[in-house]
């Protein structure tokens, strides 16, 4: 293998770990890059070179392994709209219960001023229900 394959094997390789060096960190893999990141010029790599068959498949593949950005960034929004989506359904449960409780809370107070002939006694204070002031 020549030198300047090798080179581009080494390429492909940093570009695989994500630690490359001359192309921005998360840059897709391709023919273009490898080259690039090889010190290379774009376009350097030709598929009708014989030389540069197995490079070009290795190259394939691990664009294939690679998980486009695209992909990456619609999949975590959908998880986070589908998290917004649940919290909205929480809080809006959570304001039905409250609305329920604030009624009942209502005709609770409706019907012991009533009974107690239009005078309610006030929750809050200890004296007024018959317990041990502080």
């Amino acid at each position: 293998m020549s030198e300047a394959l090798s080179e581009y094997f080494r390429a492909l390789e940093r570009l695989k770990d994500g630690h490359a060096t001359k192309v921005p960190k998360g840059a897709r893999i391709n023919n273009d890059n490898v080259a690039l990141e090889a010190g290379r010029g774009r376009g350097s790599i030709k598929k009708s070179r014989a030389a540069f068959k197995d490079l070009i498949e290795a190259i394939d593949i691990a664009a294939a392994e690679q998980s486009s950005p695209e992909r990456q960034m619609t999949r975590r929004l959908e998880i986070t709209r589908g998290e917004a989506q649940n919290y909205r359904e929480k809080w809006e449960q959570a304001l039905c219960r409250e609305l329920s409780l604030l009624q009942e809370v209502y005709a609770l107070k409706k019907e012991l001023t009533l009974l107690r002939g239009g005078k309610v006694l006030p929750l809050r204070a200890a004296k007024h229900l018959g317990a041990p002031e502080p």
